[in-house]
Formats: structure tokens, sequence, C-alpha cells
């Protein structure tokens, strides 16, 4: 089965696609960026370096962290944040639904069953040619 994946490209040479987006939706299920990560299986570093991707992309901040505190502080997603993640989820629905004949018919394309694999190090024999005569 094919599947549509949108990433948009800004004139910035910023861009915002899946992961970006993903990272919002967990910092906003989790409260904090350190959860995020660990739930995205990526460093907190990785986070941390795409959260200061999207933000230097946009016209503010998309989280906003709460220190300490009896609470222990968190992160949650302001309405910026919010509103970025709203509207690349509503562009690749309208993506997707747009492209759906051709998805399907891109899918019929593809093979049911990938492929042996040849191991490395190993030289696929040529097929012998048939002898005349």
């Amino acid at each position: 089965m094919a599947r549509l994946t949108i990433r948009i490209d800004f004139d910035s040479k910023a861009s915002f696609g899946p992961g970006k987006a993903r990272l919002l939706e967990a910092i906003e299920a989790t409260g904090s960026l350190r959860k995020a990560a660990a739930t995205l299986k990526m460093s907190y570093r990785r986070a941390w370096l795409l959260l200061q991707d999207i933000e230097q992309a946009v016209r503010g901040d998309v989280t906003l962290a709460a220190t300490g505190g009896k609470d222990g502080g968190g992160t949650q997603l302001t309405p910026l944040g919010r509103a970025l993640v709203a509207h690349y989820r509503a562009i690749e629905r309208e993506a997707e639904k747009a492209a759906a004949t051709e998805m399907k018919a891109l899918g019929g394309l593809l093979r049911t069953k990938r492929p042996a694999r040849v191991p490395r190090g190993v030289t696929p024999k040529a097929p012998r040619k048939a002898r005349n005569g």
C-alpha cells in the first residue's frame, strides 16, 4: 500500500513535516519535551533542536515551559503551536482526499511481496544461457 507524506518547505529554507508535527503532538499529550522525546524514541537533544527549528520558522513560541514548582514544571503548546499542528493536519487530510484515486492506482503498481534480499558479499549467479544444438 502506498502512503502520502507531506512536508511543507518555507521560503526561509525551514520545513515542517510529519516528524515535527508528531513532536508537537507528543509535547501536548505528555506535557514535557523530555517525555515527548522518549515517546518518539529520540534523544532529548534531537527533540530540542527540532523544536528550535520550528520556533525559528514561525512568528513566536510554539511551546510554553514552566519550571520547577510543586508540580515539577512542564511544557505545553501555545495557541500558535496548536494552530501550526491543526493547519498541517488539515493540509494532510485535504491532500489525501485529492490524491486518493492516484494513490490507489500507484498502490496497484507495487509488488505485493518484496523480493528476497541477497546477503552482503554474495554475488547472485547469472542465469545460464540455453545451449543451441
